[in-house]
């Protein structure tokens, strides 16, 4: 028996007499089984907000009482929780898992799926390697199903690996541990800006659903609102929003540039390590967006120059320098504490009703593009009935900036405003993979 079935069924043997928990409102909890995956937190957040993570969290508020989250290895152990009884749904299941005694919620987000290989085995290209060769997939995900099924998968040996996620499974690809792998686009789009080296074989016909799993004989009560809730989010584009939230820039960064960033990040990033730093210490903004900033900037090069006039690691202008008692722009110590104090200040600068991280993107925007520009940018989107507040509503309206009907309205006057917004997802890429490969800096009480 496959490996999925036979580890359900032995826990649903085991575990049949367990007592099932109560409702929420019983002890003020909502219980919550996840997967300790990207789509559920986010490395590049400090509170470890994500995407599963914030849907779940309104849902609980909803309900009056607070989540708490009790994390499962895979797909299988989600199943095991939600039969036990121990948890009142499993966040987020794959629709489709073929395991009795599960019902699901409306779709909570979907994706691609795709077959990934190494960017050295150009021979996977062809649909006839593909056919006989082994795919690994994480255990408990439908999309080993789909491989068995697939057209020209007649014996195909799909392997089912347990206890790891995704993004695990790319790594193993991408050292070439294995040579094929199936995933979704989300997780692959992730994968890829930590691991260039991938590059998608096929992409499969159909879309992954993932919803909230309930156990077929858990409270009708607490079912129906969590889909008339989720239905709700999905229709108000809530949830469209938090998916920009959490996966929008993940469309930008292409492949080589996320190569040639991770080569830098060994020959360069150590000899600025400390300044960022210390500016982390002086700002409080994380020396991680900091170093993402410089790289979007200049490359992490001290001695960069733009025909704008814009100068040094951190691409400031003469004026802005001058206004930060900056004496030499090319000094990175000095470009890097400015920069950071900069940033510092436009972030302050905006109004408190913008929420976090929006507030982060929108000052990095206007590092690129000016203070004055983005109050004028967000008296258009109030104009346009957007939300001013919201970096997904602003990244629609920057780049009208650049349209006469619009800057023809502004004190500012034109902006080159897509370039800021392409500036905000490559940098929220970069921050991305700085979180993943290097720690956060403990500042000490002696430093405060």
């Amino acid at each position: 028996m496959r490996l999925w079935l036979t580890l359900v069924a032995v826990a649903l043997l085991a575990l049949v007499a367990c007592a099932r928990i109560g409702a929420p409102q019983e002890k003020g909890e909502l219980v919550v089984a996840v997967r300790n995956t990207p789509a559920f937190s986010q490395e590049d957040s400090e509170s470890g907000n994500g995407f599963e993570r914030d849907v779940i969290d309104a849902f609980a508020q909803e309900l009056g009482v607070k989540a708490r989250f009790v994390v499962a290895s895979d797909p299988v152990e989600l199943v095991r929780m939600l039969h036990d009884g121990s948890v009142h749904l499993a966040a987020t299941i794959p629709i489709g898992t073929a395991v009795e005694g599960i019902r699901y919620s409306p779709a909570v987000r979907k994706s691609q799926q795709v077959l990934v290989r190494h960017v050295d085995d150009i021979a996977l290209d062809d649909p006839e390697s593909l056919a006989r060769e082994s795919i690994e997939v994480v255990a408990g995900s439908p999309l080993a199903e789909a491989q068995r099924s697939a057209d020209g998968a007649s014996g195909r040996v799909i392997v089912e690996r347990a206890g790891i996620g995704e993004i695990d499974v790319l790594e193993r690809l991408a050292n070439r541990k294995i040579r094929l792998a199936a995933t979704d686009m989300t997780n692959f789009r992730i994968g890829a800006n930590y691991f260039p080296d991938l590059r998608i074989a096929a992409t499969l016909p159909g879309v992954v659903e993932f919803a909230w799993g309930f156990a077929q004989d858990s409270d009708p009560d607490l079912f129906k609102k969590a889909a008339d809730f989720i239905t709700r989010m999905r229709a108000d584009g809530t949830l469209t929003r938090l998916e920009d939230r959490y996966f929008g820039h993940l469309k930008r960064l292409n492949q080589p540039n996320a190569a040639s960033f991770l080569e830098r990040m060994q020959t360069a990033l150590p000899h600025f390590r400390q300044d960022f730093q210390d500016a982390q210490v002086s700002t409080g903004i994380d020396w991680r967006l900091l170093a993402a900033m410089a790289y979007q900037e200049s490359a992490w090069d001290p001695l960069a120059t733009s025909p704008t006039g814009v100068r040094g690691i951190m691409m400031l202008t003469e004026e802005t320098a001058d206004s930060l008692n900056v004496s030499n722009r090319l000094d990175p110590q000095q470009s890097i504490r400015a920069g950071a104090k900069y940033l510092q200040d436009l972030i302050d600068q905006l109004p408190d009703s913008v929420p976090s991280p929006d507030k982060i993107w929108l000052g990095i925007a206007a590092y690129n593009l000016g203070l004055g520009h983005m109050h004028g940018a967000r008296a258009i989107a109030e104009s346009m009935k957007r939300n001013p507040d919201s970096w997904y509503d602003m990244k629609q309206v920057l780049p009208l900036l650049a349209r006469p009907e619009i800057y023809a309205r502004l004190k500012s006057g034109r902006a080159r405003g897509g370039e800021a917004v392409i500036m905000v997802e490559n940098i929220r890429s970069y921050y991305a993979i700085l979180s993943r490969f290097e720690p956060a800096y403990k500042v000490s009480l002696s430093l405060r």
